[in-house]
């Protein structure tokens, strides 16, 4: 069998509301979940022994591999599917670590892809689902890489969404946040989600899927994070404004726990217009601009 590919889009938080804390210590969530058009790439050489090699500008920043999310992924697949077909992953690593951009689940979601294409697996197996939720909350989210509002800890998926397209900017200042940390110092700040100054957020079918009402749709909204990521390092908010700073913006906002803030334009051209006066001011900083859908 010839290698198979996938790409592992970066998966972004265009809102992030915190419900509330359960016994277990997580947290239900309801967030409404994008994609953007870059990512990692991760192929399966198909062989007898399950390996993985790591390359690319953000390799270095991965460490040990033995706890990579993709091996993770594949043994725990590996444990509910008899002889299943294994091989040596190959991920070419683009998506920095600890931006928020939830890079790990989505290179364990591109294995789960890999893995059922080499064993003739549809990707909605109940084994596949099943091992997803185990890795990660936010794994099962990023299999089809499709839009959609996720709840409970983030393993309730709705339907799929057709977002309009949304040319944005994405800003990493390469200050990684530790997603866990940010949810505690939430808890200990004894914050609350701010959604009693905004409308709750919405059941995705009564979410405007026309771009001027959707785009005003997410100005309502919030990422409830955001003041705990502040508290923990400072230049989230210093990306903020330098992206509030940029022509023609229409919503700046944080992803995830952070510190990776993206920024949404009505074209591609104004989105890299930006994206080239940012890294040039800021070469130390990762950017790129992408569309979300």
């Amino acid at each position: 069998m010839a290698s198979l590919q996938s790409t592992a889009l970066a998966k972004i938080n265009l809102t992030l509301r915190i419900v509330g804390r359960r016994a277990d210590g997580y947290h239900d969530i309801v967030s409404l979940v994008a994609f953007a058009d870059v990512g990692d790439l991760l192929q399966l050489v198909p062989g007898e022994r399950l390996d993985l090699y790591v390359a690319g500008p953000n390799a270095a920043a991965i460490g040990d591999t033995n706890d990579n999310l993709v091996l993770l992924a594949a043994h725990a697949l590996g444990q509910r599917v008899n002889n299943m077909k294994l091989g040596r992953f190959e991920l070419t690593k683009h998506l920095p670590i600890g931006a928020g951009l939830g890079g790990g689940s989505a290179d364990a979601a591109a294995a789960f892809r890999l893995l059922a294409e080499a064993n003739n697996m549809r990707i909605d197996d109940p084994r596949i689902l099943t091992a997803a939720a185990e890795i990660g909350a936010d794994v099962a989210v990023c299999i089809d890489q499709k839009a959609r509002v996720m709840s409970g800890i983030g393993t309730k998926l709705s339907d799929p969404l057709q977002l309009p397209a949304l040319p944005a900017v994405i800003v990493f200042p390469s200050v990684p946040v530790p997603t866990n940390e940010m949810f505690s110092i939430y808890d200990e700040l004894g914050l609350e989600s701010i959604s009693g100054n905004y409308p709750d957020h919405p059941e995705a079918h009564a979410i405007p899927l026309e771009r001027g009402k959707f785009i005003a749709f997410l100005n309502t909204q919030t990422n409830d994070l955001a003041r705990a990521t502040h508290s923990f390092t400072p230049i989230v908010a210093i990306v903020e404004e330098r992206l509030h700073q940029t022509p023609e913006v229409r919503l700046v906002r944080m992803t995830g726990s952070g510190s990776s803030v993206f920024a949404i334009y009505d074209s591609l051209e104004q989105a890299k217009n930006a994206a080239d006066v940012i890294h040039r001011d800021h070469p130390d900083w990762w950017v790129t601009a992408t569309t979300l859908r």
